[in-house]
């Protein structure tokens, strides 16, 4: 089982075996001012998948905590809430102190933690939530404030390096709440007496000195601190993150140390690309959403396109989902063959095998379909495929049905706008025609045949047509083969776009009589004259 959650899940069975724990504490962190989106499916849906895997290893027990940082001050009014000009009152102060603008919820915090919850129990995701507010002030957090009051120094002494003069002046691991105001206050320790539980501080606005205690939510540690003081004060296992805190990672695992503690077993994955290669951005929106994705696409496929390659950069836009949907459909029949661990669709569906049957034909073949013939009705597509798949309806064929639906948003929110129809050259004219003929001749014995015999036989007929010039090219062998040449006409000319699907297949589907048609409408097309 070389699946690179087996490889992760390896490391976290080592440690356990090295610390003689009995169980393994998974974790993944959110920052509570903003809402879900879909780097948090995909830290949680690759951290489930090295828990799973670590479960089939070992047999041991395990928990995943999904921890909110709602402790943390409200930095700016984020752009998509109501009554900012009331948010814009309480900056500073942590978010579960902060009313919230939705007016559901007892603070903003809460507010954005139930919608966190709501997400992450729409996909199923086992998990146990936590807060940073809860836990400090609770006292979870006890021991592991007062363990680090006592190496203040030190962890002082790991972060400093990394400061500039000025900050480097005023640092502590500390935050105090301002008694009076409830703003997490970012000021230097005039003292630190960890045996009286007390921080000794100064306003800065003020000049007035305060005793803030260390315990009970009086206080929170910075941000790369924190992150170390939950890893020690929980026992945290594993943890992944993106590239971006590949420095936080580090000087973290540093701070734990300190605290006499082992820092988890760490994973970066690399961060998602826009179509032009820049790095995705929230505040820029140069990125799908999870809306947008589950639009076009079933949550299997994004699962999908997650598991691929953690560790590379990845295009994330609109053009990468019918691959994605593609690619799970393959993975799954397979699974259904073979209940393989190291098969990406073990761990999309929990090491279950799915008892739906499969679709008879792939995403980019209903695409293609719905280009075709304009579909912006489900109803259409399932006029065909019933001819196509006899038996297949919406109640048979549940995962089908969903891929229809996708299929019909896709195409009018893509496909349509974009659709270009090209004359053809002579030399494809000559083609086309020689595959209409052949389509014509074998018209009743290709219908009488199973669907994918015809399928094969439909694309002996497209090679036989593309035998001539200029699409003639050398086989390795020595055999005369087909260029890519003759495929991309077929696409541009009869489907008005620059790709598709194996074009036999889609005959099948489409039909014959369907697919003459579009051929003589291809013909009847004139070139364009010359200016």
């Amino acid at each position: 089982m070389k699946a690179w959650p087996f490889e992760e899940a390896r490391k976290v069975a080592a440690r356990l075996e090295k610390s003689g724990k009995g169980s393994a504490l998974f974790e993944t962190g959110y920052g509570p001012s903003g809402l879900p989106h879909i780097g948090t499916f995909g830290e949680v849906a690759r951290t489930s998948w090295v828990r799973r895997a670590f479960t089939l290893l070992t047999g041991l027990p395990s928990r995943l905590i999904a921890f909110s940082d709602d402790m943390d001050g409200l930095r700016k009014v984020p752009d998509n809430v109501p009554n900012k000009e009331m948010l814009a009152q309480h900056l500073g102060r942590p978010v579960t102190a902060i009313p919230d603008p939705f007016g559901t919820h007892e603070s903003f915090g809460h507010h954005n933690n139930a919608r966190l919850r709501a997400f992450l129990d729409a996909f199923g995701f086992d998990y146990e939530f936590a807060s940073s507010s809860a836990y400090y002030r609770s006292g979870v957090f006890d021991d592991a404030l007062i363990r680090m009051a006592e190496r203040h120094e030190e962890v002082r002494g790991v972060i400093l390096p990394t400061l500039g003069p000025d900050r480097r002046a005023t640092y502590s691991p500390f935050l105090p709440i301002h008694p009076k105001t409830g703003v997490v206050m970012q000021v230097p320790m005039e003292e630190v007496r960890p045996a009286e539980d007390l921080l000794i501080w100064r306003d800065p606005a003020t000049g007035e000195r305060h005793a803030t205690r260390i315990t009970g939510g009086h206080c929170k540690a910075q941000w790369k601190a924190d992150w170390a003081l939950r890893w020690y004060a929980l026992g945290v296992d594993y943890e992944m993150s993106g590239k971006d805190l590949i420095d936080s990672v580090r000087l973290s695992s540093a701070i734990c140390r300190v605290l006499r503690a082992e820092p988890p077993e760490a994973f970066t994955y690399e961060h998602f690309l826009d179509e032009q290669g820049q790095k995705i951005s929230k505040s820029k929106g140069n990125g799908l959403t999870i809306d947008e994705w589950l639009r076009y696409a079933p949550a299997e496929s994004l699962s999908q396109f997650m598991y691929n390659q953690p560790q590379r950069a990845k295009r994330l836009y609109f053009d990468q989902i019918p691959r994605a949907v593609d690619e799970y459909i393959q993975h799954r029949a397979r699974l259904r063959m073979a209940a393989d661990p190291a098969n990406p669709a073990w761990h999309i569906h929990g090491g279950a095998v799915p008892n739906d049957p499969e679709p008879p034909v792939s995403f980019t073949m209903l695409l293609n379909l719905a280009s075709v013939v304009n579909a912006d009705d489900p109803e259409i597509l399932w006029g065909f495929l019933a001819r196509y798949a006899p038996g297949a309806t919406p109640a048979s064929q549940p995962l089908l049905a969903k891929l229809v639906e996708h299929a019909v948003h896709y195409y009018r929110d893509f496909v349509a706008p974009t659709k270009r129809f090209r004359t053809p050259t002579d030399a494809e004219r000559e083609a086309l025609h020689a595959l209409m003929a052949a389509l014509r001749d074998r018209a009743a014995d290709l219908d009488a045949m199973p669907a994918e015999e015809r399928a094969r036989a439909i694309q002996d007929l497209v090679y036989d047509a593309g035998r001539r010039e200029p699409f003639l090219q050398p086989n390795k062998d020595g055999s005369t083969g087909v260029s890519r040449a003759w495929f991309n006409a077929l696409y541009q000319v009869l489907l008005g776009q620059e790709e598709g699907p194996r074009f036999g297949g889609f005959v099948a589907l489409y039909g014959i009589a369907g697919t003459i048609g579009l051929i003589e409408a291809a013909l009847a097309r004139e070139e364009t004259p010359a200016a």
